[in-house]
């Protein structure tokens, strides 16, 4: 939904005209393209992302305000910690993206590797880095602030309670990604490099946050930024639901085991 010009086959109105006439016309499998790819680079990206988070968090909510929870040491841990999600994941973000595409040529996740590093090199699996870490670096500010917060809202005494954070987490997640759609919209442009040629007088590669920017207002204009906003909420609220709520119960469970383990020694 996010193509600047899409093909006349693929102009959706909403979420779910695209999901039913995706399915009806590429298959009930083509909404699922270039799951593989994102869960490889997930593991490890995650694995730093929350390693990172805990570690800052603790560490300048120690300084920041000994003793108590900071929402700035939140909201600067979380970007932080995105430096390194986003460097494990933004490779894996660019062919799925380019696996995801209407009509796209790429049957395996193999070819479009090969195709994108023969074609337009190595840097092109880094080419959105920079737009990645503007979106994301604001997107998980407010992320981990609104999460934080509505924590102390609804789980003051920071007990593991599944259903505050399942709701902090999707709240947190859906409020993120509405404020930085405009953002996606521009990386999604960077990673596919879609032709636009005909109307907006593009040529060769399009690189740069600003240069993607200039794209998305001459091609379609202000409410250009916010297409795909729908999805992206949708997509978002049970994606950090689910985030929150298994990374509380691991850290629940590990915290439990460790107490178990001194109380027996």
């Amino acid at each position: 939904m996010q193509s600047l010009q899409p093909d006349p086959a693929a102009r959706y109105r909403n979420v779910l005209e695209a999901l039913w006439r995706i399915i009806r016309t590429e298959g009930l499998w083509r909404p699922m393209r270039g799951l593989n790819v994102t869960a490889t680079g997930a593991g490890p990206a995650h694995a730093l992302y929350f390693a990172c988070y805990e570690k800052l968090k603790k560490t300048l909510s120690d300084v920041i305000h000994p003793g108590g929870n900071s929402h700035i040491a939140n909201g600067a841990a979380g970007c932080v910690a995105t430096l390194l999600h986003d460097a494990a994941m933004n490779p894996a973000e660019v062919v799925k993206q380019r696996m995801q595409m209407y009509n796209s040529p790429y049957n395996r996740v193999t070819d479009c590797v090969r195709a994108v590093w023969q074609n337009e090199g190595a840097g092109a699996f880094y080419r959105s880095y920079t737009t990645q870490l503007a979106m994301n670096v604001p997107f998980q500010a407010i992320h981990f602030m609104a999460y934080e917060f509505l924590q102390e809202q609804l789980n003051p005494q920071r007990r593991y309670n599944p259903s505050s954070h399942v709701l902090s987490g999707a709240c947190a997640g859906a409020v993120a990604a509405a404020a930085t759609t405009p953002l996606d919209v521009c990386k999604t442009l960077l990673n596919t490099q879609e032709s636009l040629a005909l109307n907006s007088n593009v040529t060769g590669h399009i690189t740069g946050l600003a240069g993607a920017f200039r794209t998305v207002y001459r091609v379609g204009g202000l409410t250009a930024y916010f297409r795909g906003v729908q999805a992206r909420v949708i997509y978002q609220i049970p994606s950090t639901a689910i985030a929150w709520s298994v990374y509380e119960f691991f850290k629940y469970l590990i915290t439990q085991r460790q107490e178990e383990w001194r109380a027996g020694k």
